[in-house]
């Protein structure tokens, strides 16, 4: 097949990462290699960005991709490949490790989800992949007989696996079976198989990638060093444009957990996360990395080095009733490296009656040091609009912030665990928000003193989810004092745990 080269050297280097990067002096070459019969792709050219997280970031499109098998590739086709992510077996005892890392399922019939969230931007296409997992109700690995359903009331069961990927494109993979789901139990590790191969077990655990290949016809695993799979959109979404096939294979170093860096990291709901009430409970797992390696895409290869990237996930009984979501981790702008989490939800507290309480906070992670916004050390408010505008702005003991994006993109209908209808169209996402973000430190009085972070973004994902949206949300977190006066206690409970491990909670 007769391919075309071009070379862009329209890129700046970008700000060298203070853990010990190196920044290059040389501009990184980026390179987009399509067919003769593909005529989807037009260069642009590239205005020179300062992202977090990056010390060289080459990216390489390559189209014409043929529907693919997930077998290991061959001598000759790799002679082609000119990124080779290198797998590396997760390690015990990793420093960027968060609380909430495990699978969290308990072996018991309550009505229960889990869903992790993984993301790769790439700033020099203004393209991302987010990848979407979900498993409900594990206890029924497969789908309810009419006397379980009797013994235990309607429930929805399966995986899912989606992906909202480049050109604001969509695939969905989905299974009311689960006997195939595997998930670590303090480890952020998970995998599942739609499609063995012949005469191959699936695997029931984190295995070497040409060991999933030869197993694995359609399916995933994920771990936070690693990133592979394939899965076959099943045509179930009539919404919008979808692919009919996705592959990947990529490896990631994590930078940012949830937390300063070099200290102990946080769980991002306090620690009463460790315990079923207050739910569904969230946990970012990574709030930066740098991931290398190749996503296949609608017959293009995206292949990337040092992208930024990112992980989080939730889990218990549902959904909040009603939620806004905003993250970002390519920024201009940023002397030193950022990464936001931003979210909100109206989700039920725990008791006889359905009483809601308004939830929500602001992660920001700059130049290693964590600024933390959470009802328990200070007041939240927001400004959400049905679609296209997000506000937030937090105050704590010492510092102030705000940030606001908008979007003219339409947005993308995604699937999320529900109790009435199972993985079902719940929310809207865009990776293609612009979002302004600033941090002030605090003077005496609630004033604003010194701003210490002013930057900007054409790449942030946002989202509203759930509802009713019948208008503009406005809110402020509305945290019970002595929810919010045990939130303040530093109970660590991994700590204690580790004193008595067989008491551990999955998922801690």
């Amino acid at each position: 097949m007769e391919s075309k080269i071009y070379s862009v050297n329209e890129l700046h280097h970008f700000s060298s990462c203070y853990i010990g990067f190196r920044s290059l002096n040389s501009k990184p070459t980026v390179k987009f290699s399509r067919s003769s019969t593909f005529n989807g792709f037009s260069l642009r050219p590239l205005r020179p960005l300062r992202i977090g997280f990056r010390s060289k970031s080459p990216i390489i499109a390559c189209s014409s991709v043929a529907e693919s098998k997930p077998e290991t590739l061959s001598p000759a086709d790799k002679s082609s490949v000119s990124v080779n992510p290198v797998y590396v077996p997760t390690p015990a005892n990793r420093d960027t490790r968060t609380p909430h890392s495990g699978y969290h399922f308990d072996g018991t019939t309550r009505q229960f989800f889990e869903g992790w969230y993984f993301k790769v931007s790439i700033p020099e296409r203004r393209q991302s992949f987010c990848f979407m997992y979900s498993v409900e109700n594990p206890a029924f690995r497969k789908k309810l007989t009419q006397l379980e359903t009797l013994q235990h009331g309607p429930r929805f069961t399966g995986v899912g696996a989606q992906i909202l990927g480049a050109y604001d494109k969509y695939i969905c993979q989905y299974t009311d079976e689960s006997q195939n789901f595997w998930g670590s139990r303090h480890e952020l590790i998970l995998g599942n198989t739609f499609l063995a191969n012949k005469d191959s077990r699936p695997p029931s655990k984190e295995v070497p990638p040409q060991e999933f290949n030869r197993k694995v016809l359609e399916g995933f695993q994920v771990s936070p060093l690693w990133h592979q799979g394939f899965i076959r959109d099943d045509g179930r979404t009539y919404y919008t444009e979808t692919v009919k096939t996705a592959r990947w294979e990529y490896s990631t170093r994590p930078i940012y957990g949830w937390g300063n860096v070099g200290s102990k990291q946080k769980s991002t709901a306090g620690w009463l996360a460790a315990f079923p009430v207050f739910e569904p409970h969230w946990q970012v797992g990574m709030a930066g990395g740098l991931s290398t390696g190749w996503i296949e895409w609608d017959g293009e290869r995206f292949e990337f080095q040092n992208a930024p990237s990112y992980s989080e996930k939730n889990w218990g009984g549902a959904f909040p009733r009603k939620w806004f979501w905003a993250q970002c981790n390519v920024f201009e702008g940023a002397n030193g490296e950022v990464a936001l989490t931003a979210a909100g939800g109206l989700r039920q507290l725990p008791g006889l009656t359905e009483t809601y309480e308004n939830a929500a906070l602001i992660g920001v992670h700059y130049d290693g040091i964590f600024y933390e916004f959470v009802p328990w050390n200070g007041v939240l408010s927001w400004e959400i609009a049905q679609w296209g505008f997000w506000y937030i702005s937090a105050e704590n003991e010492t510092h102030m912030v705000e940030l606001e994006a908008t979007t003219n993109d339409a947005g993308t209908t995604l699937r999320a665990p529900t109790k009435e209808a199972g993985l079902a169209p719940a929310c809207k996402d865009t990776c293609f928000g612009d979002l302004r973000l600033k941090i002030w430190e605090k003077n005496y009085g609630s004033t604003k003193g010194k701003l210490i972070l002013d930057v900007k973004s054409d790449m942030a994902a946002l989202e509203v989810g759930g509802g009713p949206w019948f208008n503009t949300w406005k809110g402020k977190t509305t945290t019970p004092e002595v929810i919010k006066s045990a939130l303040q206690v530093p109970v660590d409970v991994e700590g204690i745990f580790g004193l008595t491990p067989f008491f551990k909670p999955p998922g801690l």
